[in-house]
């Protein structure tokens, strides 16, 4: 089958991989066929080599079949999990990160249907749309307060938005490229173009947001950054990929200001999945505004490069898979 294979930092090359059996599945296992994929920000640290997949057959590359990307919509081929049905199409989770590929292998507890109106390249957006609707869900109310978003990438501009739809009263992004033409689609009051420390280390107290999202990650600086503008009394909520393990955190600051942190990944699924397809039911126009680049399955190289460089006008990239040939 048709796959893609990270053969060195930052070089993918076809890879012609043995196609998963049917007969292998285990109990909740589905088989999919790939239709679309996501670039995810959790994917660029394996792309840029500075992480390997936890697997013992693994620990270098070249990598595995189909491997970074985790974001997909497939067609269920086979199916050991009963809430999934041979022949629907669905979105979610390959949980092996193995999504670049032509057929993968998932648990089906991270997979759902959704709306047939959706084109696949819109309903990907589902996957992380499900992850920031759980994340907020932790924040608990947040009507009217003010909530900046350290980030304004694919994941922080659905943050922007879910936060405002939820009752911001003010809708702070920041962010080292310009993201000032995607303030309105997304709900953002103040675009601010700028790195996180220079923003933060210019507030002035009555100016210091209630919430502070971190939506940047790969870099231990921004969670001190966080720490610095929040308002005193007020929440951080980390949600960008960390590439190192652990955080210097300024406690004495931290504490100073009476100040909540908040972490976690996103549980049941399901739920989540079926959260976020409601919540682009009531929102439709999301989608187009979200999802600006479209790259066959010839380009993943070029994608995952303009992924790991983001420039002005660019937000959600997805990838197609080959289709198949037609039986003879």
């Amino acid at each position: 089958m048709w796959a893609m294979r990270l053969m060195a930092p930052q070089r993918f090359a076809p890879y012609d991989a043995p196609e998963p059996d049917q007969a292998d599945l285990g109990p909740g296992d589905v088989l999919l066929r790939t239709l679309v994929g996501g670039i995810c920000g959790s994917d660029l640290q394996f792309f840029r080599g500075m992480r390997q997949i936890d697997a013992p057959q693994h620990t270098h590359l070249p990598g595995p079949a189909g491997f970074p990307g985790h974001e997909v919509v497939g067609v269920v081929v086979a199916s050991e999990h009963q809430d999934v049905r041979p022949g629907e199409t669905v979105v979610g989770w390959a949980t092996n990160y193995d999504a670049i590929a032509e057929y993968v292998v998932t648990r089906g507890e991270g997979l759902t249907g959704f709306d047939g109106s959706l084109a696949a390249e819109e309903a990907i957006m589902l996957q992380p749309l499900a992850c920031v609707l759980a994340a907020v869900d932790r924040l608990g109310a947040v009507t009217g307060r003010t909530v900046a978003v350290m980030g304004q990438g694919p994941i922080g501009v659905l943050f922007s938005h879910v936060l405002k739809t939820a009752g911001a009263a003010r809708v702070i992004g920041v962010d080292r490229v310009d993201r000032r033409d995607a303030a309105a689609d997304f709900g953002v009051d103040e675009m601010v173009w700028a790195s996180a420390d220079r923003w933060a280390r210019a507030l002035a107290e009555d100016e210091r947001p209630d919430i502070v999202v971190e939506a940047i990650g790969h870099q231990t600086a921004t969670l001190n950054d966080a720490v610095e503008a929040v308002a005193h009394g007020g929440q951080i909520y980390y949600f960008g990929i960390p590439d190192e393990p652990i955080y210097p955190l300024d406690m004495d600051r931290f504490l100073a200001k009476d100040l909540t942190l908040r972490s976690g990944l996103t549980r049941d699924r399901r739920r989540w999945l079926a959260e976020a397809g409601e919540y682009l039911a009531r929102h439709p126009r999301l989608a187009s505004a979200y999802v600006t680049d479209v790259v066959g399955p010839d380009d993943i190289n070029g994608a995952y490069e303009r992924a790991a460089a983001p420039r002005p006008g660019q937000l959600k990239i997805v990838f197609t898979a080959p289709t198949p040939a037609p039986a003879a």
